[in-house]
C-alpha cells in the first residue's frame, strides 16, 4: 500500500508540474497544461476571452502569454509563451480509454492551487469530432476548466471543460492533437446536404445529397456537384448523417480525403486535398 501511495503522489506531483494558472484580467481565469517544452500551452477558449492573458507556472513564475488560436465549437485556445524547456505533460491516447477506468483530474478550483481530485471513466462518446466528450465521474469545480484530465501513469488523456449532470466533461486529448496539427485551419467542406435512402428496397443506406455547392470552396475545386450523393469516405459508407463531419475533423493539413458518390446513377470518387497551414481559406 506504500509502494502504491508513493506512486499516486508522485504521478499528481508531476502532473501538478505540467498544469498552470490562467489569469484573464477581464474575465477571470483557469487551467492549462504544458502541452510543448517550448512553450505550447493548452486550455479552454472559454478560460481565455483576450488575446494576452498571464500564465502562472508551478515555480511561481508569472509570463505574458499570446492567445495564437481559438476555437469557440470545440471550446480548445493554444497559449504560447516564452520560454523554454518547460515541464510538458505526457500526452496519452484517448482513444483507448475504457469504461470504469481510474483517472486524475489536477486544477486549480475555487483559488485552490494544483487540486487534484480521482474518479472513473462514465461514458466515452463512439464520435471523435467537436462535441465529443470523455464522461467521468469525478468532483470538478469553477477553474478546473483547461486542467489536466489524466490516467494513472500521468498521461493526459484529456482537458477538463465543463460540469453536467454532476458528470466531468473532457475533451480527449487525440481531438487536441488534431486541432493542434490544423492549427487555424478550418475542415469545412462546402456544401448545403440532404439525408436521403438509397440503394436496393430492402438493402437500403444512406446517402447525403448536395443541394448546393458554395463557390471558392473545397467541393467546388474537387468537382463537387449539387445533385451528387455522397456514400462514404474512403470505401466506408455512411451510417449517421454526422460520419462527414466526423471524418473531416479527423483530417491533417495536407491528407487527401476521398468522397465516395453516385453522380448520374454511377459511382464515383472526388479526390479533396486538404490544404496546409498556409495555403488554407476557411469557408
Amino acid at each position: 500500500m506504500t509502494t502504491l501511495n508513493d506512486e499516486l503522489a508522485s504521478v499528481a506531483a508531476a502532473l501538478s508540474r505540467s498544469t498552470v494558472q490562467i489569469q484573464d484580467r477581464r474575465f477571470g481565469g483557469g487551467s492549462g497544461v504544458i502541452w510543448q517544452a517550448d512553450g505550447v500551452i493548452i486550455t479552454n477558449a472559454h478560460v481565455v476571452r483576450s488575446d494576452r492573458p498571464t500564465v502562472k507556472l508551478a515555480d511561481n513564475r508569472v509570463l505574458d502569454a499570446v492567445c495564437t488560436n481559438r476555437d469557440r465549437l470545440q471550446d480548445l485556445a493554444v497559449l504560447k509563451v516564452d520560454a523554454t524547456d518547460l515541464p510538458a505533460a505526457p500526452i496519452g491516447d484517448s482513444d483507448t480509454l475504457r469504461v470504469g477506468q481510474l483517472v486524475f483530474a489536477v486544477g486549480n478550483p475555487l483559488g485552490i492551487t494544483n487540486a487534484l481530485t480521482t474518479g472513473i471513466i462514465h461514458a466515452v462518446s463512439p464520435k471523435k469530432q467537436p462535441g465529443t466528450w470523455i464522461q467521468v465521474d469525478i468532483r470538478l469545480n469553477a477553474g478546473n476548466s483547461g486542467g489536466a484530465l489524466a490516467d494513472t501513469q500521468g498521461k493526459v488523456i484529456g482537458i477538463n471543460t465543463a460540469i453536467a449532470g454532476g458528470l466531468g466533461l473532457a475533451i480527449p486529448s487525440n481531438i487536441v492533437e488534431r486541432f493542434l496539427r490544423r492549427g487555424t485551419v478550418k475542415p469545412y467542406l462546402g456544401v448545403t446536404l440532404q439525408p436521403v435512402a438509397i440503394g436496393r428496397r430492402y438493402r437500403r443506406r444512406l446517402g447525403l445529397l448536395i443541394l448546393a455547392v458554395q463557390a471558392g470552396s473545397l467541393a467546388e475545386s474537387a468537382g463537387l456537384l449539387t445533385g451528387d450523393v455522397l456514400t462514404g469516405v474512403a470505401g466506408r459508407g455512411f451510417t449517421d448523417i454526422s460520419d462527414l463531419a466526423e471524418a473531416l475533423w479527423q483530417f491533417s493539413p495536407g491528407d487527401l480525403l476521398q468522397l465516395n458518390l453516385i453522380r448520374a446513377g454511377k459511382s464515383a470518387i472526388a479526390q479533396i486535398q486538404i490544404p496546409d497551414k498556409s495555403g488554407a481559406v476557411a469557408a
